[in-house]
C-alpha cells in the first residue's frame, strides 16, 4: 500500500465550495441559537412563576401576621 488513494475513489477529499460551507455553518449558528433562547424563555418563564408564588406566599403571611398583631390604640394630642 504505497498509495493511501484508493483507484476506485482518486478523489478522497473533494474541494466543497465555500458557499455550501457558509450556509451549512450559519444554519447551525441559528439552530443552536434559536435552542438557546428557548431554553432561557422556558427557565425564566419557571423562575417567574417560583417568584409570583413565593411572592403570594409571603403576603399571605404578612396578612396573617397583620390581623393576628394587637392594633394600638391611637392617642389624640392637642396642638395648641
Amino acid at each position: 500500500m504505497a498509495h493511501s488513494k484508493s483507484r476506485a475513489n482518486p478523489n478522497r477529499h473533494p474541494r466543497l465550495d465555500p458557499n455550501a460551507v457558509w450556509e451549512d455553518r450559519t444554519a447551525l449558528v441559528r439552530r443552536e441559537v434559536e435552542a438557546e433562547r428557548i431554553a432561557v424563555e422556558a427557565k425564566t418563564a419557571r423562575l417567574r412563576a417560583l417568584r409570583l408564588e413565593k411572592e403570594a406566599a409571603d403576603k399571605e403571611v404578612a396578612g396573617a401576621l397583620e390581623s393576628a398583631r394587637p392594633r394600638r390604640k391611637r392617642s389624640l394630642s392637642i396642638k395648641v
